[in-house]
């Protein structure tokens, strides 16, 4: 399967049948993200363990197909995660979102490399990673 393809499939039936959507009544952690260029919305509500590891998240996601895909497949690709983990996850998609070429290991969220053709819709896809990497770095400052 082609890479745009791809990036058309998994956007398509993440934002239309997600599997970590909706709150999370026992989170210990929260984090959101706006962009107001475009209104994407994002929040997160999350279960941290003691070292920092990612038990359970779920997000609520209101804005376009890119940005609801790339908060669900986030909270698939970070449970169970580290927070140094996590971070180079984040950092492995933006090279992709920005270069068009994904690093080994991303899985799923290689899809999103096309992005770097339609470079206004990066932010929709990093939307729910800002906002989760801003979430790790508030609990690392308490």
């Amino acid at each position: 399967m082609a890479q745009d393809d791809l990036y058309r499939t998994v956007v398509l039936q993440r934002a239309k049948v997600p599997h970590y959507a909706g709150p999370l009544a026992e989170a210990n952690m929260q984090g959101q993200g706006t962009n107001p260029l475009c209104g994407d919305r994002v929040h997160l509500h999350a279960v941290v363990d003691a070292q920092g590891r990612i038990d359970r998240i779920r997000h609520e996601t209101r804005g376009c197909a890119i940005c609801a895909a790339s908060a669900d497949l986030m909270a698939e690709g970070v449970t169970g995660q580290e927070p140094a983990r996590i971070r180079q996850i984040h950092a492995d998609l933006a090279t992709a979102v920005e270069t068009g070429r994904a690093p080994e290991g991303l899985g799923e969220l290689s899809a999103f490399a096309p992005l770097h053709r339609h470079r206004s819709r990066i932010r929709c896809a990093m939307l729910p990673w800002t906002a989760l990497i801003e979430m790790l770095n508030d609990d690392r400052d308490r």
